[in-house]
């Protein structure tokens, strides 16, 4: 009786995994065992960094909404207190959005805030 070698599927499956490591620098997509560390770090860093990219976004709209705060004299911290006072539901983005967009309205709602706080 012929020797059954799981063949196709390792092809398969070997061949899945230097797909994913196309692009790679060298060995890296290439050798199999190299790819496959490749990848399950490629893997790994792709998870933490969409994480990651939230928190950069944040931190992006945060300081473009104090820029603007601080052309309109007030600091940011204050700027986000007024508004809570004033119960506007706006994010941060949207904030920022407003701040570069349509520097007038932006104005407006500082306007609010500070009159929130007073």
């Amino acid at each position: 009786m012929p020797r059954a070698t799981n063949a196709p599927a390792s092809r398969r499956r070997r061949k899945r995994r230097l797909e994913l490591a196309k692009g790679f620098k060298g060995a890296r997509s290439k050798r199999f065992r190299q790819a496959t560390e490749a990848v399950d770090r490629a893997m790994q860093l792709s998870t933490i960094h969409r994480k990651l990219k939230k928190r950069e976004y944040r931190a992006l709209w945060i300081n473009r909404v104090s820029a603007a705060c601080r052309s309109n004299g007030m600091t940011y911290s204050r700027f986000i207190e007024g508004l809570i006072k004033a119960q506007v539901k706006l994010n941060r983005k949207m904030l920022s959005e407003i701040a570069i967009h349509d520097p007038v309205g932006f104005t407006s709602i500082v306007g609010v805030a500070q009159k929130a706080i007073a």
